[in-house]
């Protein structure tokens, strides 16, 4: 599912946006592109690579609802963290989500345009659909994204690359582990992996 980080930044969310599911998406593109494209980030240097990572993933952060994420990939093994774990795995989740993310726009980014192509809106409850295509010379990938609105705000909480969920490949990876570790052995994997993401991006 890594090409799915590659193509969030083109239907990136509006920080605290209100209107539809698709409003939201498309608010932030420009600024997104601006970050991406700005000659002062053309180079090799390493700080200014930290310094567009860091603007980069400001923006993003704002797109999903990493508990409903966390929530929806871990399933009914939500239940046996703890109040303060499910917070930590959250944390800890998005922190992972967030280094692929990153890792992938900076070293990815090829002009690829975004088409809008349909917004589904669930009949009673606030969850809706947005589904797109992300456009290449090379290709056309349709990219769906599953959002929620609380507190007014359409964050999105799955993303399908030619429908392939994120959510439930996850689910699948932990579940396998959860069958043998416990939630806090699960939760130091991923401070492990965020710790090799780190030391990769600082020397690379």
């Amino acid at each position: 599912l890594a090409a799915w980080f590659l193509v969030l930044v083109f239907a990136g969310a509006a920080m605290g946006a209100a209107g539809s599911p698709t409003d939201a998406l498309k608010a932030p593109l420009d600024r997104s592109v601006q970050v991406l494209k700005d000659p002062k980030y053309q180079t090799d240097d390493s700080a200014l690579k930290i310094e567009q990572r860091d603007k980069i993933w400001d923006i993003v952060a704002g797109i999903f609802d990493f508990t409903e994420v966390s929530r929806r990939a871990l399933a009914r093994n939500w239940k046996s963290f703890s109040s303060e774990q499910q917070k930590e795995f959250a944390a800890v989740f998005s922190k992972m989500l967030g280094n692929i993310y990153v890792d992938r726009i900076q070293t990815g980014f090829a002009d690829q345009k975004v088409e809008f192509t349909d917004e589904i809106l669930h009949d009673s409850k606030p969850l809706a659909i947005v589904k797109t295509f992300i456009v290449s010379d090379q290709n056309k990938i349709p990219v769906d994204y599953s959002l929620k609105k609380k507190d007014g705000r359409w964050r999105v909480y799955d993303v399908k690359v030619e429908g392939v969920s994120l959510i439930k490949n996850y689910r699948t990876q932990f579940n396998d582990i959860l069958r043998k570790e416990k939630p806090a052995q699960l939760i130091e994997r991923l401070k492990d992996k965020v710790a090799e993401q780190e030391t990769a991006a600082s020397q690379g």
